[in-house]
Protein backbone atom coordinates (compact mmCIF):
# COMPACT_ATOMS: atom_id res chain seq x y z
CA UNK A 1 0.00 0.00 0.00
CA UNK A 2 0.97 3.88 -1.05
CA UNK A 3 0.61 6.58 1.15
CA UNK A 4 1.32 10.22 -0.84
CA UNK A 5 1.64 13.37 0.80
CA UNK A 6 0.48 16.18 -0.70
CA UNK A 7 2.80 18.66 -2.59
CA UNK A 8 3.81 22.22 -1.53
CA UNK A 9 1.15 24.77 -0.80
CA UNK A 10 2.23 28.48 0.45
CA UNK A 11 1.53 27.75 3.71
CA UNK A 12 3.78 23.91 4.05
CA UNK A 13 6.05 26.18 2.39
CA UNK A 14 6.13 28.57 5.39
CA UNK A 15 5.58 26.10 7.87
CA UNK A 16 1.76 27.12 8.81
CA UNK A 17 -0.32 24.49 9.93
CA UNK A 18 -3.21 23.87 7.40
CA UNK A 19 -6.45 21.72 7.70
CA UNK A 20 -9.32 23.12 6.43
CA UNK A 21 -8.37 25.79 5.06
CA UNK A 22 -8.73 24.62 0.89
CA UNK A 23 -5.15 26.48 -0.73
CA UNK A 24 -3.97 24.76 -3.84
CA UNK A 25 -0.28 24.01 -4.84
CA UNK A 26 2.11 26.73 -5.43
CA UNK A 27 3.96 26.09 -9.25
CA UNK A 28 6.71 24.93 -7.48
CA UNK A 29 4.67 21.86 -6.05
CA UNK A 30 2.99 20.85 -9.37
CA UNK A 31 6.84 20.33 -11.27
CA UNK A 32 7.77 18.34 -7.84
CA UNK A 33 4.76 16.09 -7.80
CA UNK A 34 5.14 15.39 -12.20
CA UNK A 35 8.28 14.74 -11.38
CA UNK A 36 7.09 12.33 -8.78
CA UNK A 37 5.00 10.45 -11.15
CA UNK A 38 7.32 10.68 -13.77
CA UNK A 39 9.55 8.94 -11.20
CA UNK A 40 7.39 6.45 -9.49
CA UNK A 41 4.32 5.85 -11.55
CA UNK A 42 4.60 2.69 -14.29
CA UNK A 43 4.40 -0.34 -15.35
CA UNK A 44 8.19 -0.69 -13.89
CA UNK A 45 8.23 1.65 -11.15
CA UNK A 46 7.22 1.23 -7.56
CA UNK A 47 3.73 2.01 -8.30
CA UNK A 48 1.80 0.33 -10.92
CA UNK A 49 -1.27 1.17 -12.22
CA UNK A 50 -2.43 -2.09 -13.04
CA UNK A 51 -1.89 -3.03 -9.21
CA UNK A 52 -3.80 -0.26 -8.03
CA UNK A 53 -7.25 -1.54 -6.76
CA UNK A 54 -8.64 1.39 -4.73
CA UNK A 55 -7.44 5.01 -3.98
CA UNK A 56 -8.86 7.16 -0.95
CA UNK A 57 -8.04 10.90 -1.30
CA UNK A 58 -8.80 13.85 1.21
CA UNK A 59 -11.22 15.83 0.50
CA UNK A 60 -9.07 19.15 -0.32
CA UNK A 61 -8.23 20.49 -3.01
CA UNK A 62 -5.20 20.26 -2.69
CA UNK A 63 -5.20 16.04 -2.38
CA UNK A 64 -7.03 15.74 -5.85
CA UNK A 65 -4.69 17.91 -7.83
CA UNK A 66 -1.73 16.17 -6.00
CA UNK A 67 -3.29 12.90 -7.22
CA UNK A 68 -4.09 14.05 -10.78
CA UNK A 69 -0.54 15.46 -11.05
CA UNK A 70 0.92 11.40 -9.88
CA UNK A 71 -0.91 9.70 -12.26
CA UNK A 72 -0.90 12.60 -14.97
CA UNK A 73 0.70 10.57 -17.76
CA UNK A 74 -1.55 7.39 -16.90
CA UNK A 75 -5.10 9.67 -17.27
CA UNK A 76 -6.75 6.64 -18.90
CA UNK A 77 -5.94 4.22 -16.30
CA UNK A 78 -7.12 7.36 -13.15
CA UNK A 79 -10.48 7.27 -15.09
CA UNK A 80 -10.63 3.62 -14.66
CA UNK A 81 -9.98 3.39 -11.20
CA UNK A 82 -11.67 3.23 -7.73
CA UNK A 83 -11.38 6.74 -6.18
CA UNK A 84 -12.92 7.29 -3.25
CA UNK A 85 -13.38 10.66 -1.68
CA UNK A 86 -13.26 10.44 2.44
CA UNK A 87 -13.17 12.56 5.06
CA UNK A 88 -11.08 10.08 7.27
CA UNK A 89 -7.95 10.99 4.99
CA UNK A 90 -8.08 14.47 5.28
CA UNK A 91 -5.85 16.19 8.09
CA UNK A 92 -5.99 16.88 11.69
CA UNK A 93 -8.38 19.31 12.41
CA UNK A 94 -5.84 22.29 13.96
CA UNK A 95 -8.86 23.66 15.13
CA UNK A 96 -7.78 27.23 16.63
CA UNK A 97 -4.35 26.69 15.54
CA UNK A 98 -4.97 26.63 11.86
CA UNK A 99 -2.61 29.00 9.89
CA UNK A 100 -0.44 29.13 12.71
CA UNK A 101 3.51 27.72 13.29
CA UNK A 102 4.49 25.79 15.87
CA UNK A 103 6.45 28.18 18.07
CA UNK A 104 3.24 30.81 17.72
CA UNK A 105 1.08 27.92 19.33
CA UNK A 106 3.12 26.98 22.10
CA UNK A 107 3.12 30.08 23.14
CA UNK A 108 -0.08 30.61 22.66
CA UNK A 109 -1.06 28.01 25.00
CA UNK A 110 1.88 28.59 27.68
CA UNK A 111 -0.37 32.56 27.29
CA UNK A 112 -3.88 30.45 28.17
CA UNK A 113 -1.97 28.34 31.22
CA UNK A 114 -1.43 25.62 29.21
CA UNK A 115 1.73 23.53 28.87
CA UNK A 116 3.37 24.35 32.35
CA UNK A 117 5.85 21.69 32.07
CA UNK A 118 6.12 21.02 28.91
CA UNK A 119 5.90 22.22 25.18
CA UNK A 120 2.78 21.63 23.61
CA UNK A 121 3.29 18.59 20.78
CA UNK A 122 -0.23 17.67 19.00
CA UNK A 123 0.76 14.16 19.65
CA UNK A 124 0.15 14.19 23.09
CA UNK A 125 -2.24 17.55 23.41
CA UNK A 126 -4.08 17.84 20.24
CA UNK A 127 -5.74 21.11 19.11
CA UNK A 128 -8.09 23.28 21.03
CA UNK A 129 -10.98 24.02 18.67
CA UNK A 130 -9.81 20.59 16.78
CA UNK A 131 -9.01 17.27 16.69
CA UNK A 132 -7.21 15.21 20.03
CA UNK A 133 -5.27 11.79 19.50
CA UNK A 134 -8.57 10.49 20.14
CA UNK A 135 -10.46 11.55 17.30
CA UNK A 136 -7.24 10.92 14.70
CA UNK A 137 -7.41 7.12 16.17
CA UNK A 138 -11.09 6.72 15.47
CA UNK A 139 -10.84 7.75 12.01
CA UNK A 140 -7.60 6.42 11.05
CA UNK A 141 -8.64 2.91 12.28
CA UNK A 142 -11.36 2.94 10.45
CA UNK A 143 -10.12 3.57 7.11
CA UNK A 144 -7.36 0.82 7.66
CA UNK A 145 -10.02 -1.44 8.69
CA UNK A 146 -11.29 -0.74 4.76
CA UNK A 147 -7.68 -1.50 3.65
CA UNK A 148 -7.21 -4.35 5.40
CA UNK A 149 -10.09 -5.82 4.34
CA UNK A 150 -8.93 -4.78 0.39
CA UNK A 151 -5.73 -6.93 0.85
CA UNK A 152 -6.76 -9.93 3.35
CA UNK A 153 -9.38 -10.42 -0.03
CA UNK A 154 -6.38 -9.90 -2.34
CA UNK A 155 -4.30 -12.30 -0.46
CA UNK A 156 -6.79 -14.95 -0.04
CA UNK A 157 -7.43 -14.45 -4.35
CA UNK A 158 -3.64 -14.81 -4.78
CA UNK A 159 -3.33 -11.39 -6.97
CA UNK A 160 -1.67 -8.39 -6.76
CA UNK A 161 -3.63 -5.28 -5.20
CA UNK A 162 -2.11 -1.65 -4.17
CA UNK A 163 -4.47 0.90 -2.14
CA UNK A 164 -3.11 4.43 -2.26
CA UNK A 165 -3.64 7.25 0.16
CA UNK A 166 -3.59 10.95 -1.15
CA UNK A 167 -3.85 12.69 2.41
CA UNK A 168 -1.56 15.05 4.75
CA UNK A 169 1.91 15.55 6.71
CA UNK A 170 0.18 15.11 9.93
CA UNK A 171 -2.39 12.59 9.04
CA UNK A 172 -0.56 10.77 7.22
CA UNK A 173 2.50 10.03 10.13
CA UNK A 174 -0.49 9.42 12.21
CA UNK A 175 -1.28 6.99 9.91
CA UNK A 176 1.46 5.28 9.85
CA UNK A 177 1.37 4.69 13.90
CA UNK A 178 -1.84 3.56 13.90
CA UNK A 179 -1.21 0.69 10.75
CA UNK A 180 1.45 -0.36 13.24
CA UNK A 181 -1.18 -0.61 15.71
CA UNK A 182 0.46 1.82 17.88
CA UNK A 183 -0.91 5.27 19.66
CA UNK A 184 -1.11 8.38 18.08
CA UNK A 185 0.64 9.59 21.48
CA UNK A 186 3.64 8.31 20.53
CA UNK A 187 5.33 10.79 18.48
CA UNK A 188 6.72 8.99 14.93
CA UNK A 189 9.69 11.29 14.57
CA UNK A 190 8.64 10.72 10.91
CA UNK A 191 9.49 12.88 8.15
CA UNK A 192 7.36 13.42 5.17
CA UNK A 193 8.28 15.93 2.47
CA UNK A 194 5.85 17.34 0.63
CA UNK A 195 4.63 15.49 -2.30
CA UNK A 196 6.21 12.42 -0.63
CA UNK A 197 5.50 8.51 -0.91
CA UNK A 198 5.78 5.92 1.52
CA UNK A 199 5.02 2.13 1.19
CA UNK A 200 3.27 -0.27 4.29
CA UNK A 201 2.81 -3.49 3.60
CA UNK A 202 2.66 -6.67 6.09
CA UNK A 203 5.43 -9.33 7.22
CA UNK A 204 5.03 -12.79 5.89
CA UNK A 205 1.98 -11.54 3.74
CA UNK A 206 0.04 -11.33 6.80
CA UNK A 207 -2.81 -8.91 7.47
CA UNK A 208 -2.19 -9.85 11.35
CA UNK A 209 1.62 -8.50 10.65
CA UNK A 210 1.40 -5.01 9.63
CA UNK A 211 4.86 -3.35 8.40
CA UNK A 212 6.55 -0.13 7.13
CA UNK A 213 8.45 -1.28 4.23
CA UNK A 214 11.65 -0.06 3.67
CA UNK A 215 14.56 -0.42 0.46
CA UNK A 216 11.69 -0.76 -1.85
CA UNK A 217 12.19 -2.25 -5.87
CA UNK A 218 11.19 -1.04 -8.87
CA UNK A 219 8.34 -3.76 -10.21
CA UNK A 220 10.21 -5.83 -13.08
CA UNK A 221 7.70 -7.42 -15.21
CA UNK A 222 8.41 -11.07 -16.32
CA UNK A 223 9.43 -11.36 -19.88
Amino acid sequence: MGSNGISETEWSKSGQHTSFTDLDLTENGVKRMIATGKALVGPDRMIVPEFIEKIFVSPRKRAHHTLELLMQDHKGELAKLDVETTDDAREWDYGDYEGMKTADIRALRKSRGLDKDHDWSIWRDGCEGGESPADITERLDRLIAKIVEIHRKAIKERRCSEVIVVAHGHILRSFVLRWLKRPIEDNPSLILEAGGVGVLSYEHNSCEEPAIFLGGAFHVPDV
